[in-house]
Order: structure tokens, then sequence, then C-alpha cells
């Protein structure tokens, strides 16, 4: 799939702007504070109903109007040698919700659109998926989870919902026990545990699968833009699996580690994948033991919103570990695999290998490769393999995790946006980065000076200056 045409009305800096573009490669141009990356922003919104750089709608409307408007004209081969193109409109308008029009229709709910364009964007913001918080790794398993299958977009707005009223429940209870107003009354809060256990549970079924059909590829994509430098294994760690830990090792009941007790595996009860009954009734057995701490303390102590993706590598955290380049380097490997991951597809017949299980990359020298989900040819004194595939050594159950229903046709390749991320990697990096993803269907990068833009990347070029697009290439 490609982006043919974007056109902005009252969008960040654009009172108004139409930008035509083509399939392969188009580099965006321009000082720093021209709109560069507002143009970008826009088209990743329209995949994503999100900004990768603010986590509110408001920022997105320019200053003194009251709504922006994102069209984007999505051109798809759903057969081979059909393509088909696609009008979508999404209208944000800060304290209201969303709407969106396809094919200029009727308006409808935003999040129907979901799915008719993909994308994955690479973005200096990206370091802190490596150095940050847990609650950066979670939007991004969440944003990749709903790019994957939409209807998860449902799941996720309603646990965040169901999240937010339990937790006001759970306040108001705390400060009637602390006031000395008696015993809470926490009838209500039967009903919202059940609520979060059903919601919260299909979530982490979903996270964990992901993380597990992910992990294979993060390591074959760290090893590509690392040269082979350590091994990269991300794993899924649920606060569910602290909660329910027996006492004798050391937990503190509420997902914390008793202060002296050694930490436990990152994947220690994500060995043996479970269902979402299962892990169900998990979340309510935790939440029931766990209820009069988390009335002291007015906040829900378990369920998906403390959970994390972790990330090792060569046996130790990343985070914390990890040298500035190495970071960079698994920041990029994580969006590479993303890439891979939504091209690829999982298999509607195989579920993904356990998270516990151990990739193990197999050369393949010689074989025919797509240049960003196999090993890019190794130059000279790169002790990675010419060509690389990571796969599992343990057969798989069927599941239906991902929707059977999922079915992208021979057009599912995400759109590729790398916005200002050359000027942040040293020269090795930039260069295996670009010979990476040049073969991508379409690769759209920002740049302050054209000198920015690798080799491999030359293509068409827009200029953006002050506020003003013109195609100079």
């Amino acid at each position: 799939m490609y982006v043919a045409h974007l056109s902005l009305t009252d969008f960040r800096s654009y009172a108004q702007v139409e930008l035509p573009l083509d399939a392969g490669i188009t580099a965006l141009v321009g000082p720093n504070g021209q709109g560069k990356t507002n143009l970008v922003e826009a088209i990743g919104y329209v995949a994503t109903l999100g900004s990768h750089r603010v986590p509110s709608d408001a920022a997105l409307v320019r200053s003194g109007a009251s709504r922006a408007v994102v069209r984007t004209r999505v051109v798809r081969e759903l057969e081979p040698g059909h393509p088909r193109a696609t009008l979508v409109e999404v209208e944000v308008t800060p304290g209201k919700a969303n709407r969106a029009r396809v094919n200029g229709g009727s308006p409808g709910r935003a999040r129907d659109i979901l799915g008719i364009l993909r994308t994955v964007l690479f973005a200096p913001e990206d370091l802190s998926l490596v150095k940050g918080d847990p609650d950066g790794r979670r939007r991004f398993l969440d944003d990749l989870l709903v790019q994957l299958v939409p209807r998860f977009a449902g799941t996720v707005q309603d646990y965040e919902r169901v999240l937010r009223q339990r937790s006001a429940l759970l306040k108001t209870a705390g400060s009637a026990m602390r006031g000395g107003r008696g015993t809470a009354d926490l009838r209500t809060l039967d009903v919202w545990d059940a609520k979060l256990a059903q919601t919260g549970a299909e979530l982490v079924v979903a996270r964990r699968a992901l993380v597990a059909a992910l992990a294979p590829h993060v390591a074959a994509s760290y090893a590509q833009v690392s040269a082979g430098q350590g091994e990269a294994v991300v794993t899924y760690r649920a606060s569910l699996d602290a909660a329910l830990a027996d006492d004798n090792r050391g937990r503190s009941g509420d997902g914390s580690t008793a202060p002296g007790a050694p930490d436990a595996t990152p994947a220690a009860a994500s060995d043996v994948p479970a269902t979402t009954s299962l892990v169900e009734a998990q979340l309510l057995e935790a939440m029931g033991r766990l209820r009069p701490k988390e009335v002291e303390r007015g906040v829900c102590l378990v369920g998906p919103h403390r959970d994390d993706l972790v990330l090792t590598l060569g046996g130790l955290p990343a985070k914390g570990y990890a040298s500035h380049g190495e970071s960079w380097s698994y920041a990029l490997a994580l969006r590479l695999a993303s890439y891979t991951l939504l091209t690829d597809g999982v298999s509607a017949t195989r579920a993904p290998a356990a998270v516990a299980t151990p990739a193990v990359v197999t050369s393949t020298a010689g074989a025919p490769q797509d240049a960003v989900a196999g090993a890019a040819p190794a130059g000279d004194g790169d002790p990675a393999p010419q060509a690389a595939r990571v796969s599992t050594a343990v057969a798989e159950p069927a599941t239906d995790w991902l929707g059977r229903g999922a079915d992208w046709g021979p057009d599912g390749e995400p759109v590729l946006i790398l916005d200002d991320v050359f000027a942040e990697l040293d020269a090795r990096r930039r260069e295996r980065l670009a010979e990476l993803v040049a073969p991508a269907r379409q690769v759209l990068v920002t740049a302050a000076v054209a000198e920015d833009v690798p080799e491999p990347l030359a293509g068409a070029r827009v200029d953006v200056m002050g506020g003003e697009v013109a195609r100079v290439l």
C-alpha cells in the first residue's frame, strides 16, 4: 500500500496543504520548525488515530481553528495488478468524538477506519522505548496490536474506561475508610472487578501472543542493525504473574519485588500459553486477594496497565546497561520487527511460540530474501551472516488470537516513515537502516538538510519551508 495524496485543513501549522505522493522514496527536506513532521504525523494519525508526539488531539488543531481535517488517498492492490484507491477522511475536534468518512460516505466512528492504512514510524522519540518507562512500551504493543487486528481498538478503549471507573471507586472507598466514615460499600466494585478481568484478560492474552510473534523478528532485526553485536530478547512481564506468585518467592503481593528478594525471570509465567477464560479467572482471584491494599492505596494493583515489555541484550536489561548506540539499535529493531510482522502477518494456523522459547538464527546464505524481513548482505568484516532467518524449535498448536479474518492480501506492507531519525544515528547505523528500508513499497523521510538522507534513499524530494511544500525532484 502507499499514500497517493495527503490533504490537510487546519492541521498543526497548516491552514491548507495538498501534497501528491508516489510509491517509492520521498524525502521531505527543510529546516527545523517548518512543518515536515506535521505532514508525516498526519499520515500516521490516519493509520493509528494517535500522534507519536503528543498524547492529546488538542495540539493537532491549528491555533484559532475549531477542528482539523486530514484526508489521504490510499492505494492498495487487493489483487495483483489491480490497484484500488480509498479516500479516508478524519475530522479531529477537541473535546468531542472524532469522526471519519470513507470514500465520501456518511460520517462514522473514527476507529472504523483502522486497517485501511498501516504505517511504521521511526522517530527520535523511539529511544524512550528502551530507556523510558513501561507505559511507552505498553503503548507500543497496543498500537501494533490494533494495526494487526483493528478490533482490539475497542478492547483497549474499554479496558481504559473500566480502569478509570474502578480506580475512582477505590479512591472513594479509601477516603471513606481513612476519614473514619465507616466501611465503604464495595458491592459496586464487584461489578467493575468482573469487567476489568474480562477486558484485561483479552488484552493480556493478545499481548503475550503478540510478543511471542514479535520476538524472533526483533532478534533478527537487531542482528542486522548492530552487525550481530549481542542477542536481543523481548519478553512479556505481567503483573498478574507476580500477584499470583507464592509467598516464598519474596513477592510483596502488589507486583513489586520485596526488599532483598531476587527479581523473577521476566517471563516466568508466560512459558505456558493461557486461555482468556483462565487469565480472567486469575485476574479475579488476584483482585480479590489484593482488594484491601487497593482500597488503602486507591489504585488498581494488577492488570495489563501495570505490565511491561522487557528488553534484554546479552542477558542483561537493555535499560540501564545498553550503551546509547545499542539502545538506538534496539529501538530500530523494534520498529523493523513491527514492519516485518505487519507485512508477513501471523499464521492463522499456528500459535506463536511461547515467550520463553529461544529463537534460533539459522544461516541460509544464498537464499532469496526480502531486504527488510531478512538479513542485509554483510559487508567486509561484518560478523553477521549474509542471510539469516529466525525460526523456533518448537511446534505450535492452533490458535485464532489474530482473528482468522485478518487477511491483508498481497499488499499489506505498511508505509514506512522515518522522521528526522538519520540525524540521530552514527554513520554505520544510518547506512544499515537505509539499506534495510529502501526496498519498501513507500518510504517517507524527513530531514533538515538533503545531506542527512543516505544515498540508498535517494528518490523524490519535496522542500518544506514556511508552511509551503514544493516538489523539486
